[in-house]
């Protein structure tokens, strides 16, 4: 018999894995409608749709390996990750999606959000000040006009598999949307910053730098108060609070 595997679970969401069967159980059926019409519309491999059935979505386990975890060296090679990057331009390139996804917040709200957070870490004591100020400093550098492009919106290495050198497919598509290209190529090397040179070399144009360095601050400080209260820590070696530090 089959065991049951929890791959996560808070409040919000559960992700269970049985035998080559993932079971996705999540409350808000919006973001499995976002997910299984990304997915459809996607020019670049996804988990096969085995069945719906809400608040259930069933899909088949990839093959191959994660491309690695946030706070663990990745053992994937140079090729896989210039791989992941062409894979990521090849979706931006794709025709954009109906509605703005996570990576596609306006300016405003963003700036809105990033005070906030950037308040509650210093009142709460949660970081210190200056380590936040230095951090929503360069965050400033994201806060810029761009074009919107077909965005994955939660493209950690975790959600990317590989075999070899080879994509087999992205996971958890329940963010994507229209959004910004650079958030995706962020979020995807946040806390890997050695292969951001093989990302941008598959991903085969020039991006700019220090906005993909500005989405690593802003993502870690808007992050980490959600990691806490669904039970994550964010301190642990390698994650959002060292990617903090490294910008110091």
């Amino acid at each position: 018999m089959e065991e049951v595997e929890v791959v996560v679970a808070h409040h919000e969401c559960a992700t269970l894995r049985v035998g080559d069967v993932f079971l996705k159980i999540d409350a808000d059926q919006a973001r499995t409608d976002v997910e299984v019409g990304a997915m459809t519309m996607a020019p670049i491999p996804t988990p096969e749709i085995l069945w719906r059935k809400p608040p259930v979505l069933a899909l088949a386990a990839l093959p191959g390996t994660a491309l690695g975890r946030l706070g663990e060296p990745s053992t994937a090679s140079s090729a896989a990750w210039a791989a992941a990057g062409a894979a990521v331009r090849k979706l931006h390139d794709a025709p954009l999606p109906p509605r703005p996804g996570r990576a596609g917040r306006g300016l405003d709200e963003l700036a809105a959000d990033l005070d906030g957070e950037c308040e509650w870490l210093v009142t709460n004591g949660v970081l210190p000040a200056d380590l936040v100020t230095r951090n929503r400093q360069v965050a400033e550098a994201a806060l810029r006009p761009w074009t919107p492009v077909f965005t994955h919106g939660d493209l950690q290495i975790a959600h990317v598999f590989v075999d070899g050198d080879e994509i087999t497919g992205v996971l958890d598509w329940s963010e994507a949307g229209q959004g910004d290209a650079l958030y995706d190529l962020a979020t995807l090397t946040l806390g890997h910053e050695e292969h951001l040179g093989d990302v941008i070399a598959g991903y085969g144009t020039d991006v700019d730098l220090d906005v993909i360095r500005a989405w690593w601050s802003l993502r870690s400080l808007l992050g980490v108060r959600w990691l806490i209260e669904h039970g994550f820590d964010p301190s642990s070696p390698g994650c959002e609070v060292d990617v903090l530090r490294s910008r110091m």
